[in-house]
């Protein structure tokens, strides 16, 4: 039996993980980590038997130790750590939301553990000092975004080859909505998502097409592509989930039901393939498939998130903590929906990027952008 680690076992992405497990029979859950929900910790402890548990409060470790008083039980960022270190792991899956998520995998990597990444801080903050990493320790990151699985999947071997990566977005919620009707959309609005169904946060980074701008980072980082040779299309049915275009001018894309259990069964399975969870039920049949180019006017973020990347340094730090702290303002009906791409423009305009940054002064940054912008 393989031997997994799941940080953020509560979450869209946890919770879709373990239903993925329930399906392969292969894996054995040495650790959980989750948030705010113990309860369904609670559950999860009580079906997958894990020997260790990182909670996010210190009260919280009271009421799971008084349910599982044999189980080792951790908190807070130490925890993460902790259970990070455990050189037991075989594969070790981030699903965690933000930047807590940064230090852990790293931690990880420097114990030679392989790493499934559904975080998106991690790469956007710190993509060069984590791709070293994981070079020097021979750690394989494999991701579990949609795309950028799609991406790893039209590769296989054929890196070398690869021309251009072209990323697919649904549009979100807002793609047939005018810049007046986004203007007045509230939260409620905004979270309704025409194809998938995913955390709150990265759910309005659809909405303003955040979400397509740090995946670009992402692949940058991931596939090591220039910014000029990652391009993205709108495809509203979510079918085709990227495109890799080669050398010798043929593509290839790969192409299923919008579902996050095939990404993240591949990224588990990988470099193989076995039946799953989703892999019946799916046809072409009446299908349609539509392409368009995204409207950069429209959705701003998207362009921000291409320039904060070509200039790197910390300007993808200060695009994304200028982000983090205006989506929960605007789900917390401080901000409007435009006032996101707003606050996001204003921390970018303001800040001077600096270059060869350090880990301590990738939090720096993000603290100081965080407290500044923050509503």
């Amino acid at each position: 039996m393989k031997k997994i680690t799941l940080l953020g076992s509560t979450g869209s992405i946890g919770t879709q993980t373990l239903e993925v497990l329930d399906y392969l029979n292969e894996y054995e859950v040495l650790a959980l980590a989750a948030g705010k929900n113990v309860q369904l910790l609670a559950q999860q402890i009580e079906k997958y038997h894990p020997k260790r548990v990182s909670v996010q409060k210190e009260e919280d470790v009271k009421f799971i130790k008084s349910k599982f008083p044999n189980l080792e039980v951790f908190w807070g960022l130490d925890g993460l750590m902790e259970i990070c270190s455990d050189t037991k792991n075989d594969i070790i899956l981030v699903a965690t939301s933000g930047k807590i998520g940064l230090k852990p995998t790293l931690r990880a990597i420097e114990n030679k553990i392989d790493i499934a990444l559904a975080n998106k801080e991690t790469l956007v903050m710190a993509g060069e000092i984590v791709m070293k990493k994981a070079r020097e320790n021979g750690v394989k990151i494999l991701p579990v975004d949609s795309e950028h699985s799609a991406i790893l999947q039209c590769l296989g071997d054929k890196n070398n080859d690869a021309y251009r990566l072209i990323i697919t977005a649904s549009g979100g919620p807002f793609l047939n909505k005018t810049r007046e009707e986004m203007e007045k959309s509230n939260a409620l609005e905004a979270l309704k998502h025409p194809r998938w169904h995913m955390g709150r946060k990265i759910t309005i980074d659809s909405a303003t097409l955040m979400n397509k701008g740090l995946e670009v980072i992402e692949a940058h980082h991931l596939f090591n592509m220039d910014y000029d040779d990652i391009k993205v299309v709108i495809h509203p049915q979510s079918l085709v989930h990227s495109f890799v275009e080669f050398i010798d001018g043929s593509m290839l894309a790969q192409v299923g039901f919008p579902s996050m259990h095939i990404p993240i069964q591949y990224a588990l399975t990988y470099p193989k393939r076995q039946k799953g969870i989703k892999t019946n039920g799916f046809s072409l049949f009446g299908q349609s498939m539509t392409f368009e180019k995204p409207d950069f006017k429209k959705f701003p973020c998207l362009q921000m998130a291409y320039d904060a990347g070509k200039k790197g340094g910390s300007a993808p730090i200060v695009l994304n903590a200028a982000n983090e702290v205006a989506v929960n303002d605007f789900l917390m009906g401080k901000i409007s929906f435009l006032d996101i791409e707003k606050t996001v423009e204003k921390a970018l305009c303001e800040h001077n990027i600096v270059y060869n940054l350090s880990l301590d002064d990738i939090f720096e940054i993000d603290n100081e952008i965080r407290k500044k912008y923050s509503a």
